[in-house]
């Protein structure tokens, strides 16, 4: 009789501890999880006889999220010259800005949980790449130390299993001595702004 109580004991807890935990489940973010970004823009504003200009963006993100609110990210991100009205000297102005390549390492603190949805800060270090454009005056790929601050919004759906985010970063990159003319050799500053869908690998 005492095996039988029991069994019908531990029977019902455990089903109702899986109840509760059912219940208190809700959309969010994995421990893993990868954006996957299709669309985007990253905008140079012209700075000592510097020309402005824009470039397309897509790439990934891969973020490790060590606890509710911190996340480390893995982040590259292209962006591809789109035809300009550029301002730079006797420059045709249909002459395409040199392709570019951001890679960061970036720290997510999760500032806002509102159901599905979080509000995010981020900010990061790593490098960009901007590489050959003769017509310009870029003759070689130069690297260039960048920074980046920012944040976004995520929202999940409500299996957790994808998402949706947008995401704003402005960029500081470093001065280079050895930079063409055409990027200059002061530090530049710029902005990113992208949409991307999440992928949860583990939740």
């Amino acid at each position: 009789m005492f095996r039988r109580v029991s069994v019908l004991i531990t029977a019902a807890a455990i089903v109702g501890c899986g109840h509760v935990y059912a219940q208190e489940t809700s959309a969010g973010p994995g421990v893993v999880e990868v954006t996957v970004i299709p669309g985007g823009v990253g905008y140079f504003s012209s700075k000592n006889g510097a020309p402005s200009f824009g470039n397309y963006g897509f790439g990934t993100a891969v973020t490790y999220n060590i606890n509710p609110v911190i996340g480390i990210e893995g982040e590259f991100g292209a962006m591809i010259a789109t035809t300009s009205d550029l301002q730079f000297g006797t420059l045709d102005q249909h002459t395409k800005a040199p392709n570019m390549l951001n890679y960061n390492v970036n720290g997510i603190v999760t500032a806002a949980s509102l159901g599905a949805t979080r509000v995010y800060g981020a900010g990061g270090i790593g490098g960009l790449t901007m590489f050959e454009r003769a017509g310009l005056g870029v003759t070689g790929d130069t690297t260039f130390f960048a920074g980046n601050v920012g944040g976004g919004l995520k929202w999940y759906a409500p299996n957790s299993r994808w998402g949706l985010r947008g995401d704003y970063r402005f960029l500081v990159n470093r001065s280079n001595d050895s930079a063409p003319s055409f990027f200059g050799t002061d530090s530049r500053y710029g902005h990113r702004i992208y949409a991307g869908v999440i992928v949860n690998t583990t939740r």
